[in-house]
């Protein structure tokens, strides 16, 4: 089960105000933040791209393959590989269901965008892939999932399963130094636009509202 205060922290999607036990999970975002960035370069798009009026950023020179095969637990305990996971089109963020702010936050934003999208026709799923397979276990994910959104697919596995998929989507993750059996994560923050046949074609900074990941995703969906 998720703890008191995870539930209260997901329930800043309706208007609840997070509460904030972690006096120093700010150190934790801004090393999360800075992990990130540390993998990802913006640019203005290139000249072959299809996708080129939509597209905002660029990773690593366009050279760098993301994305790749892997195999995880959903929260309904059934294996799941990247194939079965990516036939609709997704948003697939990375995190730990203990985490308490950045991502309720995040996932709650990517959760109201599926929402925008799906009124104008699209549908679009969102994905949580936890960083913290020693805690969060499916029954963990399943309560943390039906607290984000009725669609979303929350997915853990093993260490070396979890390892593998974060290694794809070239996503950092460190667990500090615990206190008291309780210890937070530092991980990168973006969230990967995936489409079916295609893979990951686009990627969001956590400081994009949920219009504007909705508008360049259906950019992408009507481009495609």
């Amino acid at each position: 089960m998720i703890p008191e205060w995870g539930i209260n922290a997901l329930k800043i999607g309706g208007g609840m105000r997070m509460n904030r036990l972690y006096a120093g999970s700010a150190a934790a975002i801004v090393c999360a933040l800075l992990a990130g960035t540390a993998y990802v370069a913006l640019f203005t798009g290139r000249s072959d791209d299809a996708f080129g009026e939509c597209r905002t950023s660029k990773i690593a020179g366009g050279e760098e393959q993301i994305g790749g095969p892997f195999t995880l637990i959903d929260q309904s305990g059934a294996p799941v590989t990247d194939a079965q996971l990516f036939t609709k089109p997704a948003l697939v963020y990375f995190g730990y269901s203990f985490c308490p702010d950045v991502c309720p936050l995040d996932n709650t934003r990517n959760a109201e965008a599926a929402d925008i999208l799906e009124e104008q026709g699209f549908d679009v799923t969102p994905v949580f892939i936890s960083i913290d397979p020693a805690r969060d276990t499916p029954t963990v994910l399943a309560d943390y999932a039906q607290a984000i959104h009725p669609k979303m697919v929350a997915l853990t596995g093993s260490d070396a399963q979890v390892k593998t998929a974060a290694a794809a989507y070239r996503v950092y993750y460190k667990a500090q130094p615990a206190e008291n059996g309780s210890y937070l994560m530092d991980h990168s923050t973006f969230t990967y636009l995936v489409l079916p046949k295609l893979g990951f074609t686009e990627f969001f900074r956590r400081d994009l509202s949920s219009d504007q990941v909705a508008s360049t995703v259906a950019c992408f969906l009507d481009a495609g």
